[in-house]
């Protein structure tokens, strides 16, 4: 009996106490689990991982490029173009010399009026080809060129008494244009006189003195000044007989006097003030030097 006594009361019997007594969870336990998950399970990319290269890839594209290169090569084309609009000079001396023709002064004529004016206005402001003289063809001294196309020359002087008007009319570019032509002419002006008809150091009112005062046959000026005169009365285009132009000349930039745009303008009014109707007239005759 007093061995039984000293056992336990509460010691369970055998085969019954591991199910009936709970154990306490081993932390140790957990943390295995926890790994083993971990590797069955496999690692989902994160989204931002995927978003980052798309983007990346997206940014390589050459999309600016494309766009700033056809402006690039617009610009670099239209400096060229520029480039080539001041090198006037240089084109033209590259081309061959041509004499002047009766053809292109009509051309002139055309394009200057051609969206100006109506179909029989037009009509009214083309030159007849009889009114035209020989042309230059570039072999000709300006006083040979005057004694083939006015022989004459020393008859009409003489008859001419008509005062504020002259027998010819020569127009030129620019004053120091017509101070050569004036010493050039020297052989074939006889003792006639001549008239200086352009702005530079001459005041259009002494140029209307002096051809109110005697009687002038031949006039040398720009036609700026020469039409100016008309306008003001200062000059008569009654006893006109010969109007040259100073054509083929060409100044230190190769440009002759219709390549000038004031100067051409200039000469187109002054024929359209009176001097076209002249040479439908028969009245007058156009030589182009």
């Amino acid at each position: 009996m007093g061995d039984a006594l000293d056992e336990p009361w509460w010691e369970p019997q055998p085969g019954t106490h591991r199910s009936s007594v709970s154990k306490s969870p081993d932390p140790s336990d957990d943390e295995e689990m926890e790994k083993s998950t971990n590797t069955s399970k496999p690692a989902k990319p994160d989204s931002d991982s995927k978003s980052k290269p798309a983007a990346s890839k997206k940014r390589k594209q050459p999309v600016e490029c494309f766009l700033t290169r056809p402006e690039e090569k617009e610009e670099s084309t239209a400096k060229v173009k520029r480039r080539r609009k001041k090198k006037i000079s240089d084109i033209l001396a590259k081309s061959c010399p041509k004499p002047g023709v009766p053809e292109d002064l009509q051309k002139l004529l055309s394009q200057h009026f051609g969206t100006k004016r109506s179909v029989i206005e037009l009509e009214e402001l083309k030159l007849p080809d009889s009114c035209f003289l020989p042309a230059n063809d570039l072999t000709h001294s300006f006083s040979s060129y005057l004694k083939e196309i006015c022989p004459k020359w020393a008859k009409l002087r003489k008859n001419h008494k008509e005062k504020k008007s002259v027998l010819m009319l020569i127009i030129c570019s620019s004053a120091l244009r017509c101070l050569e032509l004036i010493k050039s002419v020297m052989a074939f002006k006889g003792d006639c006189k001549i008239i200086k008809l352009f702005a530079k150091h001459i005041k259009i009112k002494e140029q209307m003195h002096m051809l109110e005062s005697g009687v002038i046959h031949l006039g040398v000026g720009t036609p700026g000044r020469i039409k100016a005169l008309v306008k003001q009365d200062g000059l008569s285009l009654n006893s006109l007989k010969y109007l040259i132009l100073d054509w083929n000349w060409r100044d230190q930039k190769l440009r002759r006097m219709i390549d000038i745009p004031e100067i051409r303008k200039e000469t187109i009014d002054l024929l359209e003030m009176g001097i076209i109707k002249l040479c439908r007239e028969d009245s007058v005759k156009l030589g182009l030097f």
